[in-house]
């Protein structure tokens, strides 16, 4: 039997994709964005938080048929409301095999939303994506050094896993996190739409907005806030780009 970490579990979202949904979060991220808004989710290990409203422990081990479980108790609400199960992050691939043995203990017909920033070595992208329905797949930043620069690791396992995924024909939405001066230029837009435009199974181009407010919650995990762009700069929400390569894009 397979455990993993889960950072929060919330039920009844209406973001993290169709329908009514129950949203698990795991714990553990290969990446260190500079913007990361949940800095608690970074470390796969169970940690305390403290703030002004108290401590608490970010993190709860769970086996995978016992989440499962949990998650089943819903499963027939979420049916009726067009929704399902996402399985968000931190990084849910950083986990790959209990993510994995969570969805095989699931009811049949729950519909699985992946969100994922794709890096993880093929087999366990794989392993993953053929048990889910829909990909949320996060595209930072297409330039190699920049995207080592502000995330701390490169994009090859990211870029080689889109290729998989568009390949798979499941269908996807690309998630860009719209940062300013960073992800949010021309260049960076137009090389993300030159990527994805002639990936059939592509749904549409999500461009989320920035969370001013993130920085706040590192100094309760005991953590460094430290950008080296400027978050005061209006954000490009330059939808045109992905307009002109035909693509479906909205703002979030």
């Amino acid at each position: 039997m397979t455990s993993g970490i889960v950072l929060d579990i919330k039920e009844f979202t209406v973001h993290d994709g169709p329908g009514v949904r129950t949203t698990v979060f795991l714990k553990g991220c290969p990446l260190a964005c500079m913007w990361c808004h949940n800095p608690e989710s970074q470390s796969i290990q169970p940690q305390i938080i403290r703030s002004p409203s108290g401590e608490r422990l970010a993190g709860q081990e769970y086996e995978a048929a016992e989440l499962a479980t949990l998650l089943n108790q819903q499963a027939a609400l979420l049916r009726a409301n067009e929704g399902g199960i996402t399985l968000s992050g931190g990084e849910p691939l950083f986990q790959a095999g209990f993510v994995a043995e969570v969805i095989d203990h699931l009811e049949k017909g729950t519909h699985v939303l992946l969100d994922t920033c794709g890096h993880a070595s093929r087999a366990d992208f794989q392993l993953v994506l053929a048990r889910s329905n829909l990909i949320y797949y996060d595209l930072k930043l297409i330039d190699r050094k920049a995207h080592l620069h502000y995330t701390g690791v490169d994009n090859d396992l990211i870029l080689g896993n889109l290729e998989v995924l568009g390949e798979s024909g499941r269908p996807f939405v690309i998630r860009v996190p719209m940062v300013p001066g960073v992800t949010d230029t021309d260049e960076n837009l137009a090389g993300i739409a030159s990527l994805v435009e002639n990936m059939p199974a592509l749904v549409e181009v999500d461009l989320l907005p920035y969370n001013r407010a993130a920085g706040a919650k590192y100094r309760y995990a005991g953590m460094e806030f430290k950008p080296d762009y400027d978050e005061t700069q209006p954000l490009n929400f330059n939808t045109k780009i992905f307009e002109q390569a035909g693509l479906k894009v909205k703002r979030v």
